[in-house]
């Protein structure tokens, strides 16, 4: 898997996993819109950790500063 994710893109999505899961946990959002709420934080969470976006693939976008999605390691 190539990484196609930058370190911004990566930031933003766990900012964004942390506040839906507030949220919820809050009950400021509940039911159907609080299940889908906790899956998008979830897979935001699995996304930021591999740095890799299966969606990004699908369009041809990459936030990656390497332009390749090679690993530095």
């Amino acid at each position: 898997m190539k990484k196609n994710m930058g370190i911004a893109d990566r930031v933003i999505r766990l900012l964004v996993a942390i506040i839906l899961v507030a949220l919820y946990f809050s009950g400021t959002i509940s039911g159907v819109l609080g299940v889908v709420g906790l899956a998008l934080a979830v897979i935001f969470t699995l996304t930021s950790i591999v740095s890799f976006c299966p969606l990004y693939t699908l369009i041809g976008a990459s936030t990656c500063p390497n332009p390749k999605g090679i690993k530095d390691n």
